[in-house]
């Protein structure tokens, strides 16, 4: 569902009939390498009112086969062609009708409590429309990959805790930087939530797509809550990486600042905004000889050539902003 048409999303869906709390979607391409992990420490999770979706997007691979040999009781919904991340997980939500989504990538695997700890931190947090895995790295399992999002002041996101060693101390929930929302490869969101603001923007193709959403939400005053404790294990870039992450970053870093950056904002922050985009090409331009520099390059030139396409959106998001631009910047990172 494109965000162009997020009032569709308030529309009800014909959902098929199941009595699951939570759908647990893995989108799929090619994963039949890292699928058996992850879905076996599923299949160890302490909560269990949970039904597995895995969305396959028109693998080459045996994915489909090992799925329908070693895991019958995985759902798959079998795509006839690649929709990417944003396009499997968006069929993945129409064809299910849970209270609650966890999204899930394909390489990972999860800590028996997982879905244990997400749901206690919602339940726990009314006001909350989604909730942040701690994500750490399958090979070095007490390194930081993610304790939740962070976007910065000048139109940058990132992961909170990236390389760091986990000593709990993103924790708390006031720990810094502000906690701006969910890092879309483990966490978990409300579907009514999901439903007021719209689901995913495919046109957004790749990377990004969870920041965008987590906009939606923010501009909506929905809150965002870490489990510090739903620990997720990494095989970083494993499904994804290099010179093609690297144009969608470059990409859509702009996009997301075109569709969602508040206007008071824009005013106060557009020189590090500017900034942070010059210091991006200049880095690249220094790297120029490397594929991903050069993907990143054309991902910005791509970004500047579609504003006019972004802005056009950007009318659509801003119906939905029931808060501050105040309230907002607290969950900025400067």
């Amino acid at each position: 569902m494109s965000l162009s048409s997020h009032q569709a999303a308030r529309q009800p869906v014909n959902r098929q009939t199941n009595s699951a709390r939570v759908s647990v979607i893995i989108p799929n391409w090619n994963g039949a390498r890292w699928l058996p992990v992850c879905l076996h420490s599923l299949e160890k999770q302490t909560y269990r009112d949970f039904e597995i979706v895995v969305v396959d997007n028109a693998s080459t691979d045996d994915s489909r086969i090992l799925l329908a040999r070693d895991f019958p009781n995985v759902r798959v919904l079998a795509l006839e062609t690649n929709r990417l991340f944003a396009g499997a997980v968006n069929h993945g939500i129409r064809e299910t009708q849970s209270e609650i989504v966890a999204l899930l990538n394909n390489d990972t695997e999860v800590e028996p409590t997982w879905l244990e700890e997400l749901l206690r931190v919602l339940d726990a947090n009314p006001r909350a429309g989604m909730a942040a895995s701690k994500l750490r790295l399958f090979d070095e399992r007490a390194q930081l990959h993610s304790a939740g999002d962070f976007y910065r002041v000048d139109g940058v996101p990132g992961n909170r805790g990236v390389w760091e060693t986990d000593r709990g101390q993103y924790d708390d929930a006031d720990a810094p930087p502000p906690l701006f929302g969910v890092c879309g490869g483990a966490c978990a969101y409300r579907r009514a939530m999901l439903d007021d603001i719209g689901w995913f923007d495919e046109a957004l193709e790749f990377n990004c797509e969870d920041v965008d959403l987590n906009w939606r939400a923010r501009l909506a005053g929905y809150g965002c809550v870490l489990a510090p404790r739903a620990i997720v294990y990494h095989m970083l870039s494993a499904s994804g990486g290099g010179k093609f992450a690297s144009f969608y970053v470059g990409r859509n870093f702009i996009a997301v600042l075109a569709k969602n950056y508040p206007g008071s904002l824009w005013k106060k922050y557009w020189r590090k905004v500017l900034g942070a985009q010059f210091a991006i090409a200049r880095d690249a331009l220094k790297a120029w000889r490397g594929e991903s520099a050069r993907a990143r390059l054309r991902g910005q030139l791509a970004g500047v050539l579609s504003l006019p396409r972004y802005l056009q959106k950007r009318k659509a998001v801003q119906t939905l902003k029931r808060v501050s631009d105040a309230e907002i910047e607290r969950f900025l990172t400067h």
